[in-house]
């Protein structure tokens, strides 16, 4: 039986085309290779390898699905080194992000036709979004949870990050909460430690949480970190709850996307907040030239569900400007996304939860008027050592991020609040410059 093949011939670039309701559009930088001819090369490269393509024309590449299939590259902005990609619903299976990721974050960061390539942003389409949960509590829920209205939530991070043991793990958890803060949380390399074990911590540090809420009359938070294999996550999520836990937190970039949608769908019932801590984003967000935005990264947690969020505090010691940080805010916290040509893109949420902004890294009470200033209320405000490293202790930093923000929801200047509190007053001594 003799077979008769045709060469399809697939355009991948087409710049009259409109996006339609059901594409995900995805925006790029693009630095091409010396060698590669033009951006527009590189652009249909990118488009090919990201979707039906390949490195040379193939015999069994169909017309049903190329026309079916093929994306199309229907922006490029030579000056601003901008493309867009549209790309046809049945190439993604809708509620699976790491095959998502796997197509349009995937094989193309390493092709030899460009030197750099970033992932800017993406428009995820209705019928992706109505695939995924979003945030079980959001900005409301949280509210509603904690009982704090109208300031911003307070925390702090128990320091040093690893070493102390499960008592003084939660008797300094306990002095913050006693202090004024709402949330203390553990950091992001502390799980289960010969030294300090999660099961110990996670009760001794609950036992002092309801100490603090009976002497403050105050709603007290602790995120005991549950970061593990999926099964694990689990099972110390369910030590959380057993023992009167409201909170869990899990570094959402060691874990992957995937366990990340099983731990969403296993708390669904559970009334359980999930704090993401995003340690590991610089290896994808720093280079501005080359991988993933923070932007993207938000918008999918966002999508998967997480409750609370590190976006960046524009101060303190941690990289991300003004521009960036606020817009990766607005697009977890806000309805719908109304995007531009270089930074965001459009996203419709429908019933997508937001999602509750956390600052955090290098603050201290002295950064505050500036954060509300920047950042607004509906957010965390995390201290580590700008709590801890109180010349007073931990109780006294706590008092003293607490009397920073009175003072600057009432308009009044900290160094002027801090005539009469002396815990503000020794906080401004130790970190002026």
């Amino acid at each position: 039986m003799n077979f008769f093949y045709i060469i399809i011939m697939v355009d991948y670039v087409d710049l009259s085309y409109e996006p339609n309701e059901n594409d995900l559009v995805v925006m790029y930088f693009v630095e091409k290779a010396v060698d590669c001819e033009s951006l527009e090369k590189a652009c249909e490269e990118i488009a090919k390898e990201s979707s039906i393509g390949t490195w040379t024309d193939i015999l069994t590449m169909s017309a049903d699905i190329a026309e079916r299939l093929e994306p199309s590259a229907f922006y490029i902005d030579p000056q601003n080194q901008i493309i867009k990609i549209a790309y046809s619903e049945e190439l993604f299976e809708a509620d699976n992000m790491s095959q998502i990721l796997s197509a349009i974050a995937g094989n193309i960061f390493g092709m030899k036709v460009i030197n750099n390539l970033r992932l800017i942003d993406i428009t995820f389409p209705k019928y992706i979004v109505s695939k995924y949960k979003g945030p079980k509590f959001g900005i409301k829920g949280i509210r509603k949870l904690t009982g704090v209205e109208k300031r911003p939530l307070l925390g702090t991070i128990v320091k040093p990050k690893v070493g102390l043991n499960e008592i003084e793990h939660a008797k300094v958890c306990e002095e913050a909460w006693m202090g004024g803060l709402d949330i203390v949380k553990d950091d992001e390399n502390l799980t289960s430690m010969v030294f300090n074990k999660f099961d110990k911590r996670v009760e001794e540090s609950l036992k002092a949480r309801d100490r603090a809420q009976a002497e403050t009359g105050e709603k007290k938070i602790y995120m005991p970190n549950i970061t593990a294999k999926l099964s694990t996550m689990e099972e110390r999520a369910n030590i959380v709850i057993n023992n009167g836990g409201e909170y869990v937190m899990v570094d959402i970039f060691t874990v992957g996307f995937s366990a990340l949608q099983e731990l969403r769908d296993y708390l669904d019932d559970k009334n359980v907040v999930i704090h993401a801590h995003r340690a590991m984003h610089a290896a994808f967000t720093r280079n501005k030239k080359h991988g993933i935005t923070m932007l993207a990264l938000a918008k999918i947690m966002r999508l998967i569900g997480m409750d609370q969020l590190h976006t960046g505090t524009i101060v303190g010691k941690m990289e991300g400007g003004k521009k960036e940080v606020l817009e990766i805010n607005q697009v977890i916290s806000e309805p719908n996304i109304t995007g531009n040509n270089t930074t965001i893109l459009d996203q419709e949420w429908g019933d997508i939860k937001p999602t509750l902004p956390v600052a955090s890294g290098g603050l201290s009470p002295l950064h505050i008027p500036d954060l509300i200033k920047f950042l607004g209320n509906d957010i965390v405000y995390q201290f580590g050592g700008g709590c801890h490293g109180h010349p007073d202790g931990t109780r006294a930093g706590a008092r003293a991020i607490r009397q920073a923000v009175d003072a600057t929801l009432s308009g009044i200047q900290l160094e002027e609040y801090a005539k009469t509190k002396e815990e503000l007053e020794k906080a401004i001594k130790k970190w002026r410059k």
